[in-house]
């Protein structure tokens, strides 16, 4: 049976590892983990923050996800956004989801995100 999410995987152009880095790490506040030696060779990038772990695996002729997206639960919803805002990544409010408050930003790729309480 399912017991939880382990990871949530999204693409990335070759090459992007830096702005990567970059965004997960200063923008959103996560930790880059090591990945694997044998997956390491491949490119891409593993971080986390307590038990959200998103994994940026390299693909040739990539695309970004502009509607699929992890929907990452945060505190200080208000706070984070505007954490975001001062990086300078995008914030759009949403307020379709009755009982739930929520914004959407992209990675420096053009995956979207979504961050919500």
């Amino acid at each position: 049976m399912l017991a939880a999410v382990d990871h949530v995987q999204l693409a990335a152009p070759p090459g992007s590892e830096d702005l990567l880095r970059a965004y997960y790490v200063d923008v959103l506040g996560m930790t880059e983990i090591p990945k694997p030696p044998v997956l390491a060779a491949r490119g891409g990038c593993w971080f986390r923050a307590g038990a959200v772990e998103l994994h940026l695996g390299i693909e040739e002729g990539f695309t970004p996800a502009r509607k699929a997206h992890p929907g990452l639960r945060v505190t200080g919803i208000r706070a984070y956004a505007g954490r975001l805002e001062a990086h300078g990544a995008p914030v759009v409010w949403d307020e379709g989801l009755p009982g739930r408050r929520r914004f959407s930003s992209y990675d420096p790729v053009g995956n979207r995100l979504e961050f919500l309480v």
